[in-house]
Parts: C-alpha cells; sequence; structure tokens
C-alpha cells in the first residue's frame, strides 16, 4: 500500500502544478480577418535548411501574414540562406560573434536591429504555426502586453523521440505557469515562440542584457518580470508545434543537457519542488515494481499494489502528455524508459554545470554553469 501512497502523493503534485493548462485562445470575431500585420518574424537559423521550408510555408499560409519575416544566419555550414531566400524570407547574415555573446540571442538581437515593425516575434526554425496562430499571438499580445511566450505541442514521429517526454512534463510542471495557484509575477518563459513590442523589448534590455545566458529565454523573462512589464504564458495545442532533436538520440542528449539543470536551477523554487516530488514518486513507483516483479518471479506474491501505483503514474502522464503533444500511447506506460533517460540526463548537465564545463551545439562550446547559485 506504500507505493500506491506513494503514486497518490505524486499525482496530487502534478495535478496542482498542471491543473490551468491554458491553450494559445480560441479566435474571437474581433481577430477574424486577412491582411497584413504590421509584425517583424524573427528567425535565428545556424544549419536549418532542413528545417526552414517548413516553416516559411507555415507563415506564407497564415491568414495574417507578417509584414516582414528575417532569418538570421548564424554562420550555417549548410545552405540555410540560400533556403531562406528561395521561400521569400528577407536574410540577414550574423556578424562575427563578439566576446561574451552566446550565439542564438547575438542572432536575435542582430535581428530585433534590423526590424521595421513594432512588433516582434522570435521563433525557432522548427517550429510550425496554423493558418490562425499569428492571429491568436497578437490577440494574446494585445490582452496582456509585456512578453508572450508559448511553449508548442511536441510532435513525435520516431521511437526516440519519446526520450523526451519526462522533460517537457517536467518543464510544463516547474514553470508555474499553468498552476492552480500561478505566482503573481511570471518570470519563466518558452524559447521557441515570443512574442513582444518593439518598446518593451527596448525597455527590458533585449537579448543584450541575456547575452551570455545559455537558457536566455528565462532570462529575459526575468528582466521584463524585474521592469514591471507582463510575461504571460501558453500551451500552443493546434496553433502552433514543433519536433524537438529529430535528428537522433545525439543531439537530443545534446540539446537537453544545454537546458535541464541550469533551466531547473531558475524555475520559482514551491514549482521545482512540485515536479521533483512528481519524479521522485514515479521512480519510487518504478523501483517498487521491478523489486515486486522480481520476488513474483522468485515465488513471492504479485505485486498487486505496486501495478495500481504504476498505473496511477502512467494514467497521469498520459494525461498531461496529451495536453503538451502528441507521443505514442506507449510512451506513459513504459515511463521507466524516458524516466531514466531524464535522470541520465539531468545528472550530466548537473555535472557539467557545477564543473563550469561546456556541452556541444550546432557545432559551438557552449557553457553551462552556476555562479553564486544561478545560470
Amino acid at each position: 500500500m506504500l507505493a500506491i501512497g506513494v503514486a497518490v502523493v505524486g499525482v496530487l503534485a502534478a495535478a496542482f502544478a498542471f491543473a490551468r493548462p491554458r491553450l494559445l485562445g480560441a479566435r474571437t470575431d474581433s481577430a477574424a480577418i486577412d491582411g497584413v500585420a504590421q509584425l517583424s518574424v524573427i528567425i535565428p537559423a545556424r544549419d536549418e535548411a532542413h528545417n526552414l521550408p517548413l516553416l516559411l510555408a507555415s507563415l506564407s499560409a497564415s491568414r495574417l501574414v507578417p509584414a516582414e519575416v528575417i532569418v538570421v544566419d548564424d554562420h550555417s555550414q549548410d545552405t540555410t540562406a540560400v533556403v531562406a531566400r528561395r521561400h521569400g524570407a528577407r536574410v540577414l547574415a550574423a556578424p562575427p560573434l563578439p566576446n561574451g555573446w552566446l550565439g542564438k540571442s547575438w542572432a536575435c538581437h542582430n535581428g530585433a536591429a534590423a526590424a521595421r515593425h513594432p512588433r516582434l516575434l522570435f521563433l525557432d526554425a522548427d517550429t510550425r504555426l496554423a493558418p490562425d496562430a499569428l492571429m491568436l499571438l497578437l490577440e494574446a499580445l494585445d490582452q496582456h502586453g509585456g512578453l508572450v511566450s508559448v511553449q508548442p505541442n511536441h510532435r513525435t514521429t520516431r521511437p526516440f523521440e519519446q526520450l523526451s517526454a519526462m522533460f517537457n512534463v517536467v518543464s510544463v510542471l516547474g514553470c508555474g505557469a499553468f498552476s492552480a495557484r500561478p505566482s503573481r509575477v511570471q518570470r519563466m518563459a518558452f524559447g521557441p515562440c515570443l512574442l513582444t513590442t518593439t518598446d518593451d523589448y527596448r525597455a527590458s534590455g533585449g537579448h543584450e542584457a541575456v547575452r551570455g545566458d545559455v537558457v536566455e529565454d528565462i532570462a529575459l523573462a526575468e528582466r521584463y518580470a524585474d521592469r514591471g512589464l507582463r510575461v504571460t504564458c501558453r500551451l500552443g495545442g493546434d496553433a502552433l508545434w514543433f519536433r524537438m532533436y529529430p535528428q537522433g538520440v545525439r543531439s537530443l542528449l545534446q540539446g537537453w543537457t544545454k537546458n535541464v539543470a541550469v533551466g531547473a536551477g531558475r524555475a520559482p523554487a514551491r514549482f521545482t519542488a512540485l515536479a521533483v516530488l512528481w519524479v521522485a514518486a514515479a521512480a519510487a513507483v518504478a523501483a517498487s515494481l521491478l523489486v515486486g516483479l522480481l520476488g513474483w518471479a522468485t515465488g513471492g506474491a504479485a505485486p498487486i499494489a505496486e501495478l495500481v501505483a504504476w498505473s496511477l503514474i502512467a494514467a497521469a502522464l498520459a494525461v498531461i502528455l496529451r495536453r503538451i503533444g502528441r507521443f505514442r500511447w506507449w510512451t506513459s506506460v513504459v515511463y521507466i524508459v524516458p524516466l531514466l533517460w531524464f535522470l541520465i540526463v539531468f545528472a550530466r548537465s548537473a555535472v557539467i554545470a557545477a564543473r563550469g564545463s561546456t556541452t556541444i551545439w550546432h557545432g559551438r562550446q557552449v557553457p553551462v554553469h552556476v555562479q553564486g547559485g544561478r545560470p
């Protein structure tokens, strides 16, 4: 029965942290127009020739077309610039990377400096938008102001992509934006999609203010909050989605290593505690079931309570995964696999951060470190 109690505690922690999973809202009549938005879309791109055609095609198919699309070519080794021009984007070659800057922030900074319109939308190259997505984003910005951030729906295709499941869950649990009692001031954001006005971007200091931060999305949200500017987070649902690290397990390892431990150190303490409680409960239930199955195989009693506890955790995980992505039906059933992967990558990231070392991302050495208790 202890296993069931542990599972209930973990499920309750997840339920509290994810009680209000707000999607990018339904379109209202006021937004139901076609036309051109006074909006600059900025896409930092390093070796993204494979992703850009899909993103740029989705922008072209939007009911509300952005006034300009800027692809900042971040010293790509592939045909990123050629592909971007072929699909109608304005291409800006990023100048040499200065000391103290990380590549994505430098690309975003240069894109924002070249933008000609009063609203800025930063999109990662692997995002995709539904035809109504820009209208929904602009409506959210008009309503809330400040910084609007969307976590895209995570679409998975190949089996190894299921390894990202627990990372996605921990991200939405730990950010605090979707909890039963969210923080009065939101200080977290999701980097794949950030929308703001040019005036607020400049008031926050923009990417120049977070130039050396590996989790520039969270750092930017902190800058907005410190200046009294609101940060609003939403889930992408059917409006905005992406595929994360489809190139293989190696890119998945490098990508999550870059972000996970450092990002966890920036999350609000009470929501970090809830995410930790969820992970600990899931791990404890998995361990108890494995021990029970081993005992049953050697003549002991059937692990009925442990199976019930496993089912509770798996069911809760399935509910969350349906809200944040499209994962295989069996991912939650065999959740021990993505859970073990999460723990391994988190430990690796934490060791790299503690040593003040680096990891490889897009062919660059990226520092992963914590100073004074903060990255």
